[in-house]
């Protein structure tokens, strides 16, 4: 553990930044469309909005949908607030990777125990299950021992989120406790997976590679979750178990790519690909289930986008999917230099530290 405390604020990192741009869009669209500084309850429904019978519903798109949403500005700045106060530590700690992850089980696993707990119609909107689920990941590596911080760290910044959840009649205090026991319970379970990955894998991966990877398999996921794998004729645990069997395969194949020389930059170069394929595989996808026939009184802004996309579904999607693979390789140039100028000290470094840490 490192010798000095670690400061009550800090600064925020790229993940925090992608979700805060991410949730303040989709919010802000909500708002144009209203026209006022607060969006209706019709508006929030429509877009996403968590409800009482969604799940019985099968929309299980909104476990993640409502926590992008928010009722007006202020809603919005103190759930982004919190999420700069909170998470900027738990991402430098755990990487953007793992932070993304631990953010949106805590999302998902909040919305599920809020609807769990509600016995009268309700709807909800608003990131305050998944920067509660950051709390609670961060408590979790203190007791772990595993994070420099003092105890007046979390009696105030959880003492503010209990008072917030009750003091006001409007804040949905199922989602805030289930947001803040799924982001505890899920950095253990991190934890104890990145210890047992200190027998199974070589390498310690690049955090570029970690995020890209966890990015394919949620769209790997979602292509299994809509029924697309179903053609394969097994039952429904099976293309489970496949799913996961090849998720497995996949990372012991990336790590032993990374233990080679030049390995970083072949896997860069590979994981470019699949990301074009992947919007490509998406844009067919839209095509066939949205170009036809449209029901009148959709979004307007989703109209012209289909309008525009629809004509040409095969050159739209593939100029996406070169955007996306250049972007990868953009994103990933420092990766791309280190590997183009591995004589084989990359893959040793990235075996050493994996030898070196075990756990979060």
């Amino acid at each position: 553990m490192p010798s000095h405390r670690s400061s009550f604020l800090e600064v925020p990192h790229a993940a925090v930044y992608a979700l805060m741009t991410v949730t303040v869009l989709a919010s802000g669209f909500c708002f144009i469309q209203s026209a006022g500084p607060s969006a209706p309850a019709e508006l929030l429904y429509r877009y996403g909005g968590m409800y009482s019978t969604a799940l019985a519903r099968h929309e299980y798109w909104r476990l993640l949908a409502y926590g992008f949403l928010h009722v007006n500005f202020v809603h919005l700045t103190m759930n982004m607030l919190c999420l700069v106060l909170w998470g900027g530590h738990l991402e430098r700690r755990v990487g953007p990777a793992y932070f993304l992850i631990l953010y949106l089980c805590a999302m998902v696993f909040g919305a599920i125990i809020g609807n769990a707990i509600h016995s009268t119609p309700y709807l909800t909107v608003g990131a305050s299950g998944a920067t509660s689920g950051i709390l609670g990941a961060l408590l979790c590596l203190w007791i772990l021992g595993k994070l420099d911080f003092g105890f007046d760290f979390f009696a105030i910044n959880i003492g503010l989120n209990i008072a917030f959840a009750f003091g006001n009649s409007r804040i949905d205090w199922g989602v805030h406790l289930g947001g803040f026991a799924a982001g505890l319970i899920a950095c253990a379970v991190l934890d104890l997976i990145e210890k047992a990955n200190a027998y199974v894998l070589r390498c310690k991966f690049p955090e570029a590679v970690k995020v890209n990877l966890a990015l394919l398999a949620c769209i790997a996921a979602l292509w299994v979750w809509t029924g697309q794998a179903m053609a394969v004729g097994l039952p429904a645990w099976g293309v489970a178990a496949v799913f996961v069997g090849t998720c497995c395969a996949m990372v012991k194949l990336v790590d032993l790519a990374l233990s080679m020389k030049k390995g970083l930059a072949i896997v860069i170069a590979v994981l470019a690909a699949a990301n074009a394929v992947s919007v490509m595989l998406a844009g067919w996808a839209v095509a066939s289930s949205a170009c036809g026939p449209r029901r009148p009184g959709g979004s307007v802004p989703l109209e012209n986008l289909l309008d525009t996309f629809c004509p040409n579904p095969v050159l739209v999607s593939g100029l996406v999917a070169i955007g996306a693979a250049a972007l990868t390789l953009w994103l990933c140039s420092k990766e791309i230099s280190r590997g183009i100028e591995d004589v084989g000290f990359v893959g040793a470094s990235l075996r050493a530290e994996r030898s070196r840490r075990h756990g979060l």
